[in-house]
């Protein structure tokens, strides 16, 4: 069995607008990079899995650069993605996971590369395994969570589950409390957004932030007039490629104002831009919504919202939610990502024998 402070794991993050990744010595992070990816730079991609080498290429020369030495590392933990949905835990990178991340039977989703990267460089290194981590698949709805409107059209669990998850556990130490024993509303401010309700350690409801419900993102439309997307969806001017684009990676802030960066976004208002400020005003508007909407399947028996993800860094973004949700419970805003290091400690769990990897199937 490995002592936790010798292990040396690598963890891989690939999200919609950027590529995170991090090598661990047990807890403690020794690098750290973040690379990010403008909508030029993935333009020329068809699909999502097409951006696996290029992706893998970027961080092996990052690696390198910071003379890490590859032989070292035990394991390498992946963002996972749009699997089928499974329980939450760890999982070993198996064939049968491959097959699904490279053709998801959810669609695509830059998640999906975690896992496919992982597999490849662990492949290639002497001592090493593949895992991947509370995926975004993770389901644990409530049955009358999934019912839509139309039995043809059920509501999913697809959801930032890793980093909601992380920072719920992270906010119930600070409290000294059992993230088993608290309500909470977990917001993830990404290049999707996702609006969880942790109900005694489960997520009870979310919703599915991927390609169509919800608040609005920098690059996803989230929730739209269904009537007029079905007219849209027939008026013979776009291909279904072309509309599945226009809802995820052209949709949102890019849609409207011609970019999937928040922080430009910010400046953009910060300098007297009226329409840039009422669409990111929208936008916090409609997270703000679908924070009372949780409220209300917890029946507003709420110990605390959960502010994350990388626009929680945004002051400005933050207190237009805050100033319409503060009654509901008290607010906690831990900006960025806690999800590099949940994955190494997920990774360590399976390397120092606290748990054993699941086998997806």
């Amino acid at each position: 069995m490995d002592q936790p402070e010798e292990v040396r794991i690598l963890t891989i993050n690939p999200g919609s607008t950027s590529t995170k990744f991090a090598v661990f010595v047990g807890t403690d992070p020794v690098f750290i990079k973040t690379i990010r990816h403008s909508s030029e730079e993935l333009a020329p991609y068809e699909k999502i899995t097409d951006q696996f080498q290029f992706r893998k290429e970027l961080i092996l020369t990052q690696l390198k650069q910071a003379d890490i030495n590859l032989s070292e590392i035990r394991a390498v933990v992946g963002r996972g993605g749009l699997l089928k949905p499974i329980e939450s835990g760890v999982y070993a990178v198996n064939q049968a996971m491959m097959n699904d991340l490279r053709n998801s039977p959810l669609g695509e989703h830059a998640s999906n590369l975690g896992g496919l990267i992982a597999y490849d460089i662990a492949l290639s290194l002497p001592d090493a395994q593949a895992f991947i981590a509370n995926p975004v698949v993770v389901d644990e709805l409530d049955e009358i969570a999934r019912i839509s409107g139309h039995p043809l059209l059920p509501r999913i669990s697809i959801f930032h589950a890793l980093n909601q998850k992380a920072v719920a556990r992270q906010h119930a130490r600070s409290i000294m409390r059992r993230y088993e024993d608290l309500n909470l509303i977990v917001v993830h401010l990404g290049g999707g957004i996702t609006v969880g309700a942790h109900k005694q350690g489960r997520v009870v409801d979310v919703n599915q932030g991927l390609d169509g419900d919800g608040p609005f993102s920098p690059e996803r439309t989230g929730s739209l007039p269904v009537g007029e997307l079905v007219r849209l969806c027939f008026t013979g001017k776009y291909t279904q490629k072309e509309i599945l684009k226009m809802i995820k990676g052209e949709g949102g802030l890019v849609a409207y104002l011609g970019t999937n960066s928040a922080y430009e976004v910010e400046q953009k208002v910060q300098q007297g831009d009226k329409y840039a400020e009422l669409i990111y005003n929208a936008m916090a508007y409609q997270v703000a919504k679908e924070i009372g909407a949780m409220a209300t399947v917890l029946k507003f028996q709420v110990d605390g919202i959960l502010i994350t993800g990388g626009i929680a860094h945004d002051k400005y973004f933050v207190n237009q939610v805050i100033e319409r949700v503060h009654k509901i419970a008290p607010v906690h805003v831990y900006p960025g990502e806690d999800e590099l290091k949940a994955l190494a400690m997920n990774g360590l769990r399976v390397l120092t024998g606290e748990t054993t990897p699941k086998i997806y199937a």
